[in-house]
């Protein structure tokens, strides 16, 4: 307003001709700077909705500021100068079947475009951007290579290291779990470029090391791409590989109340499990010291197997120690457990499922020989 002012008491004729031109630009310069304050704001808002979002979905596995845990380091640059953002965009909306992670397919475009704004942020540089063109490479001299300098870390057949990437589950001199490179989300949202870099520059503050500290030439590189490629299938339905199964396992006893719980636990201890205690069903549920005598748990564990469970996934601990229930009603005496099969749906980790399966005779035996 004071140049306005000041243009308007000068005589025209004392004024340059430059002087004017810069005061026919300075309404457009002002309403490009606006223009321009208005993109950074909104980039701004989709970074800050991304930044809740990623709090509510990702840090409980990837930490707050992407440092890693159960899930692996994003904010470290030679991940990031890895990954696209196209790469981002589809490992949230797959997943990693059998990985722990599950699939973000209900989450909106918009919501994960927000999400990598925000993960924009711990970038030193800007995003890469790769090709689909596939690697030309020998399958069999890959697997080869692979054999020889991946599969102590990923495993024999690509399916990544054991347990979660928590510390104790993992050994002390490993700061991560190798991830799956056989593994449909991985290799559905990785394409053959990105798998090259990968391989040929590493991850620095990881094990993972170059292909040059490998001596692996170019050559070498593009065949175990070629390999790796070779694991890939089309893609399953996010709902696909889940099967019916019944929340809990009831059997019915032959037996009285008092008989079956002796029963229940000459069964666990004929299973090497150990029993720890029985507890009322409606134990800390009311102040009545009495309490129903005919609804009672039956606790148990096997130590060896509870550590190991809990190192190929701490959720585990949700549903241990084990346990049986033993109730009568109207005469009725039922055993009753947890589905182990139904759980490890759930958890969407490829090693607990093993185990569940294993649980899940276990239950059933036990309530078996309950029973006879």
């Amino acid at each position: 307003m004071l140049f306005i002012m000041t243009l308007h008491h000068t005589p025209q004729s004392t004024l340059p001709a430059t002087t004017f031109r810069y005061f026919a630009l300075y309404p457009l310069l002002f309403l490009l700077a606006i223009m321009s304050s208005h993109a950074v704001s909104a980039e701004q808002t989709a970074a800050d909705r991304g930044e809740a979002l990623y709090l509510e979905n990702c840090a409980i596995c990837h930490g707050t500021e992407g440092t890693g845990g159960m899930g692996i380091p994003l904010s470290i640059a030679s991940f990031l100068d890895s990954a696209s953002d196209e790469y981002l965009r589809k490992t949230i909306r797959l997943g990693r079947p059998g990985r722990i992670m599950p699939t973000f397919y209900r989450m909106s475009e918009s919501q994960i475009n927000d999400i990598i704004a925000f993960m924009s942020g711990w970038r030193k540089k800007a995003a890469p951007s790769w090709n689909s063109t596939p690697a030309k490479g020998d399958v069999d001299t890959g697997r080869a290579l692979f054999g020889t300098h991946c599969a102590s870390c990923h495993g024999k057949e690509g399916y990544g290291g054991h347990g979660s990437g928590l510390r104790f589950s993992r050994p002390k001199d490993l700061p991560i779990t190798a991830p799956a490179l056989n593994n449909q989300g991985f290799l559905n949202a990785a394409p053959d470029e990105m798998l090259h870099y990968i391989i040929k520059h590493g991850r620095n503050n990881t094990p993972m090391p170059s292909a040059k500290s490998l001596s692996l030439a170019d050559t070498d590189i593009s065949h175990l791409v070629r390999y790796i490629r070779s694991f890939q299938q089309p893609i399953l339905h996010s709902n696909s590989r889940y099967k019916e199964e019944p929340a809990s396992l009831v059997v019915d006893s032959p037996y009285s109340f008092d008989e079956t719980v002796d029963n229940v636990k000459r069964a666990i201890t004929g299973s090497n499990f150990v029993h720890i205690r029985d507890q009322s069903l409606n134990f800390g549920f009311n102040t009545s010291p009495s309490k129903n005598a005919r609804q009672t748990i039956v606790y148990f564990c096997n130590f060896s197997f509870l550590n190991e469970a809990l190192k190929i996934d701490p959720r585990v601990g949700m549903f241990l120690p084990c346990r049986i229930t033993v109730t009568e009603n109207n005469g009725k005496v039922q055993m009753m457990s947890i589905n182990p099969k139904h759980l490890s749906q759930l958890f969407n980790n490829r090693e607990l499922d093993e185990s569940c399966d294993q649980m899940y005779d276990i239950y059933t035996g036990i309530l078996e020989d309950a029973s006879l």
